[in-house]
């Protein structure tokens, strides 16, 4: 995900949107985007993968 806070602010908007555009809730629609957002990217195979695999070994510099 290239932008994470932009993810995150156009899923609140669309929350706050399917709500009926109330005043005065920007913060619960901003923490239910972030939560949906993040679940969905730790779910996420690609993300699975990459949390999995082990860690490049640093080469070595060689013994004088």
């Amino acid at each position: 995900m290239p932008n994470l806070e932009e993810a995150i602010r156009e899923r609140a908007y669309h929350l706050w949107v399917a709500d009926g555009q109330p005043d005065g809730k920007a913060e619960v629609h901003w923490m239910h985007a972030q939560y949906e957002i993040l679940a969905s990217s730790v779910a996420s195979p690609a993300v699975a993968d990459i949390a999995v695999t082990k860690p490049a070994r640093r080469a070595r510099s060689p013994k004088k």
